[in-house]
This record gives structure tokens, sequence and C-alpha cells, in this order.
């Protein structure tokens, strides 16, 4: 399914079910702390009715399985459903899967505890999607952005590898990210309020070959327009870049949480 948003790559359309496969295997990255965490704001937690928005490959619903939530992923790319699905299914967790964008989801009123979105908030029409949480949404059920990315400024790794995804993909706007303080947003309109407001720095640790994935499987490679040529010779060229470099690693990532009460 592409995607064409004229804030994002400036206007260039992109396919998170193209690079599904190295999804799966590549962006499965976030540590352990980061989901005790979410577990902590009773984020996902036993007895919860969970739904997470822009699911992909499940990420979000099969780590935080273990916490006791009932969870269901929901995804625009019929692609990243299919791998979400099996990959529960051999991990013998019941999770319900739904191809549909955020703007199409359909459930009764007050269905949920919790909605999540990792990573992908950016994409969806709040025009649209707002009103629908509010109304899926129990009385005070929360609904919680997520977010993590590397910080380029403080890892020459990182910054290297961006800009190799530039040359070969110099539309790309998922690069250059920076430290931020959240605040309530202006877009909450009486529907939500500030339950929770963290940001902190977390060290991932990747192998070489995990890293060179994870760069792969990112909107500038996998998932985009490029011509399958153009992708093998940015392989080429970051796997010898990757061999230059220890065999293990930590990239300093920078993680938020914009946890909102339906008021």
């Amino acid at each position: 399914m592409e995607i064409i948003n004229k804030n994002i790559d400036h206007g260039k359309a992109f396919d998170w079910g193209k690079t599904s496969e190295d999804y799966a295997k590549y962006r499965d990255i976030y540590p352990k702390e980061f989901y005790a965490k979410l577990a902590e704001l009773s984020l996902g937690v036993k007895g919860q009715n969970v739904l997470d928005l822009g699911t992909g490959t499940g990420v979000i619903p099969r780590n935080m399985y273990s916490y006791g939530a009932k969870w269901t992923g929901a995804d625009i790319s019929e692609n990243q459903i299919l791998y979400a699905g099996k990959l529960s299914k051999s991990a013998g967790m019941d999770i319900d899967y739904i191809v549909a964008s955020a703007e199409e989801i359909d459930f009764p009123d007050r269905t949920f505890d919790v909605v999540t979105a990792c990573q992908c908030f950016m994409y969806f029409d709040k025009s649209v999607v707002l009103p629908k949480l509010h109304h899926i949404l129990k009385d005070y059920g929360h609904f919680s952005i997520l977010f993590m990315a590397w910080l380029p400024e403080e890892s020459e790794i990182a910054k290297t590898s961006e800009n190799l995804v530039l040359k070969y993909n110099p539309a790309w706007t998922g690069g250059r990210m920076t430290r931020y303080e959240l605040q309530e947003p202006p877009w909450c309109e009486g529907m939500f309020k500030a339950a929770n407001m963290l940001t902190y720095d977390l060290p991932v640790h990747f192998t070489r070959e995990a890293w060179h994935g994870r760069m792969k499987a990112c909107r500038g490679i996998g998932a985009s327009g490029l011509k399958e040529s153009e992708i093998q010779k940015w392989e080429q060229e970051h796997w010898k870049y990757m061999q230059s470099l220890p065999e293990e690693f930590d990239i300093l990532h920078y993680v938020s949480i914009l946890d909102l009460e339906k008021i």
C-alpha cells in the first residue's frame, strides 16, 4: 500500500509492505526498559483491551504481550499484517490483527482502555483519527504516542548511515533527529489532556548486521520507491562501511512518550 504525504519525504511515495521481511527481522529493536516504562505507566497491562495503530509487524503487541493485556493491531499494509500474524502465531500469542489505516478503523464506542501509536502518528490525519479514538476509548482511556529515534549528532555511526541514505534518496526526511521537549499539543481540542509526558535517552545495542538491516528497513531505503539496483548499491556501500566498525556497538536513541487521557 503506497502512502503519499506532502509533509513526508517531499511527497515521494513509500510502502512499508515492500520491506516487511527486513522489518520483521531488524525493526524489533526496542530494549526491555522501553516496555517496562509503558507497563509502569499502566499502558498495556493485565485487564486492559488495547489497540495498536500502525502496528507494522506487531512489535508493540508482541513485546507487551507478557504484561497481560488483550491486544489488537491495525496496519494499512496487508504484508505487514501478514508478518505480524506469523510472528505472533509462532510465539503462541493470541493477538488480533486487521488491515486498516488509522483513519479507517471501525470499533464500537468505549471498546478500548488504551490505544497506542508507535513511530507512526506523523502519518495520520488528526482531524479524522482523533475523534474516532475519542469514541472508541473508554471513559478516562489513554491514547499514547510513542517514538524512538537515533541521535545522529551524538553517534558518528548513525550520522554516516544517514548520509548514505540521503546519498541515494535525498528526498528522505526521516533523519537529522534532535532532542525536543514535549508539550500538551493544541490539537487535543478538548478531547484529551496530557497524563504523562516523558523523554529520555536510551542506548540501543546492535551488531553490524542488525544496524545494517535496521537502516535498510527504514523509509528512505527498503520502503522507498528506489529501484532494486539502487538499493543494492546502497547495501554494498553501507555494508562496506559496516566492516570498518567493531562487531557490536551502541547507538544512542531519544525516546518520547506522550500519554493522553480522554476527557
